[in-house]
């Protein structure tokens, strides 16, 4: 069985090498829709996949990191990156140009990393992630699967190549989100429970 929880955010970019000159050499944003795609065979102890309410911790605020922010690409102009990193508090370093389809990727990464590291607690049964679909537009998506997220042909994206302003980084509720996920560490204070009365969140 699959779930789908949706997430917004607004970002700007250059996409470095598109046929489109717009979106090619001018920066210019958009309003993202990212939905997680959740898939398991056996229902919790709420007769439910998953929990969405989980999903309001650590997977939340990495998606929230790109909302008004400037996705940059390492590979870009040292001095475009420079000025941008300057004149920008909210901006996020990437291993990979930030087209829609990397941004799938990026996000399938992210996300993947955070909920192996979850706690399940609740009668969860090999809860994983199915896919991530990153729409840039109202008419055009990306979607990631597992083997799209691994595949080196596409770009390496390895965690500890993602670089996050001290401004976003200051915002989380623990500021050391991203090296935790490096190295593999659960989260030392999980957030309480959260409230099971009405079943999925909005």
């Amino acid at each position: 069985m699959l779930i789908r929880k949706l997430f917004k955010f607004e970002n700007a970019h250059v996409v470095r090498g598109c046929s489109s000159e717009r979106c090619a050499f001018s920066i210019h944003g958009h309003s993202y829709k990212v939905e997680l795609l959740l898939e398991a065979h056996v229902l919790d102890q709420g007769q439910m996949v998953y929990d969405f309410g989980l999903l309001k911790g650590d997977i939340r605020e990495l998606i929230d990191a790109f909302d008004h922010a400037v996705a940059l690409w390492s590979g870009d102009d040292p001095d475009y990156l420079q000025s941008m990193r300057r004149h920008s508090a909210r901006w996020v370093l990437l291993p990979v140009s930030p087209s829609a389809e990397q941004f799938s990727r990026l996000l399938f990464r992210l996300v993947d990393s955070a909920l192996q590291l979850t706690d399940m607690v609740n009668g969860e049964q090999d809860v994983c992630l199915h896919s991530v679909i990153v729409h840039e537009t109202e008419t055009g998506y990306a979607q990631c699967f597992r083997e799209d997220a691994d595949n080196p042909r596409m770009g390496l994206i390895e965690l500890d190549c993602i670089e996050f302003s001290p401004a976003i980084r200051a915002a989380w509720s623990d500021p050391q989100l991203l090296q935790r996920l490096q190295r593999g560490e659960r989260r030392a204070n999980p957030a309480p429970p959260v409230d099971h009365q009405g079943g999925v969140y909005a």
